[in-house]
């Protein structure tokens, strides 16, 4: 996390906290209050669609105030469906997408590994 930079959040067990925010939450914490729990700090989400179906999201993700999972920094991946009979060129369309996301998936692993580093120092 980024030193200085928080966030105030309105939670209805605790009233409003204030939390340190990591430098790559996008996440703007104006959501209806919910218990402390079950705040946390999302990134930007990388989506891979394919002619408007969702294939897949991922996002950097930190719970710390979580009770049964990981608080650390993860990354939250939703894989979504796509049920239709495509063409060879669809198929390739689709291929090359897939290799591209998986680009991604890569970039994010790597920024994870920095993060997670970085938390284990302090």
């Amino acid at each position: 996390m980024s030193a200085g930079r928080t966030v105030t959040v309105h939670t209805t067990d605790q009233g409003d906290v204030t939390i340190p925010e990591p430098a790559w939450c996008v996440d703007g914490h104006d959501q209806a209050p919910e218990v402390l729990r079950d705040t946390g700090h999302r990134g930007a989400q990388h989506r891979a669609e394919y002619f408007g179906y969702e294939l897949a999201t991922a996002e950097l993700v930190q719970d710390p105030f979580a009770t049964a999972a990981d608080r650390g920094t993860g990354v939250y991946v939703a894989m979504g469906h796509l049920a239709s009979t495509l063409t060879p060129t669809e198929l390739d369309e689709l291929a090359a997408l897939l290799v591209d996301y998986a680009g991604t998936l890569r970039r994010l692993a790597r920024q994870l590994s920095v993060l997670r580093t970085q938390e284990a120092g302090r």
